[in-house]
């Protein structure tokens, strides 16, 4: 899996600017804590080298990057001292022509239709949208992103919990950076607590799981009709037949035929990161459980019960 993939299906990218290197493993720990295994470290600090340095040793499974980088040499430092990926924040062509004559991943910032030509001119189709909100928002991407059919953008700069899922919803997104749960001041009052949880409600609002319907089986129609009356009774929701399923309301699904495992089904706002995010967690997917619908794949079954359910996954 290429390194922009692993961006992609990471969904966030904390953008990191460190003070003091003796903040970075405690940082990274936080963020793989949290659910983001990845994190931008910006050259806009003294303590970036180390930091990326320090990092890239004790947690070599995060998804490493140097962001605000300025010039070749500071590209050359990043990559010795173990990123994996590049981020300047304006479309810098030596920076870009070196990184792509040593196969090395980078996002340059654009802004304006002459910086994404000037970007495909050089052979990407990726690259950062900088600075997001300032440069006119998710309207100004969408605008700006017509012409350019195979071109996907990072958003980046003064996204936050109000607008991210309104940019990673928009289909030529790839990923968005944002400080929001790293803040400077956080990091320097090492308040990493605070940071965890901000880190995990952001990875919270990006994927969206919540409870859509819960599913069990009883020994037959006359029961399943019985017990559906009686939970729609309670609820004041109508009752609906459809084939080996009786539905009260759109929440509960009481099956026909004994046998079958209940099943608790989650929504989610994007399967595939979804399914990423668990997996990290060691939850796979059922072999034969992943449905897919004009190749892309819309529900799953995971490979563990809770109480006797199956749980399976929906993109909603």
């Amino acid at each position: 899996m290429t390194v922009l993939e692993q961006i992609r299906l990471t969904g966030l990218v904390p953008v990191i600017a460190i003070q003091h290197a003796d903040d970075a493993e405690p940082l990274a720990r936080t963020l793989v804590e949290g659910g983001l295994p990845i994190a931008e470290v910006t050259f806009r600090t003294a303590a970036a080298q180390e930091a990326i340095r320090r990092i890239a040793k004790a947690f070599p499974n995060v998804l490493l990057g140097a962001g605000t980088v300025l010039t070749v040499d500071q590209v050359k430092t990043a990559f010795d001292c173990g990123a994996k990926f590049i981020v300047s924040p304006g479309l810098n062509r030596k920076i870009v022509e070196y990184c792509l004559n040593n196969s090395l991943p980078v996002t340059p910032g654009v802004a304006t239709p002459s910086d994404v030509e000037a970007a495909l001119d050089m052979g990407l189709n990726v690259v950062k949208f900088f600075p997001a909100e300032a440069s006119g928002g998710l309207a100004y991407l969408k605008a700006l992103s017509g012409p350019y059919g195979n071109v996907r953008f990072i958003p980046t700069g003064g996204i936050d919990e109000s607008n991210v899922l309104a940019y990673l919803k928009f289909p030529k997104t790839l990923a968005c950076g944002g400080s929001w749960m790293v803040k400077p001041e956080l990091i320097a009052a090492k308040k990493f607590d605070q940071i965890k949880e901000l880190t995990a409600r952001a990875v919270q609002l990006m994927l969206g799981f919540d409870l859509r319907r819960i599913s069990v089986a009883v020994s037959g129609e006359a029961e399943a009709i019985q017990q559906a009356k009686l939970l729609a009774g309670l609820l004041n929701v109508p009752v609906t037949e459809a084939g080996s399923s009786v539905f009260v309301g759109a929440e509960f699904e009481i099956q026909k035929s004994p046998g079958s495992p209940g099943t608790l089904s989650l929504g989610t706002h994007f399967l595939d990161r979804a399914l990423a995010y668990l997996q990290r967690k060691g939850i796979q997917p059922q072999p034969d459980g992943v449905v897919h619908e004009r190749g892309r794949a819309i529900s799953a079954r995971l490979d563990v019960t809770v109480g006797g359910f199956q749980i399976s996954i929906v993109e909603v």
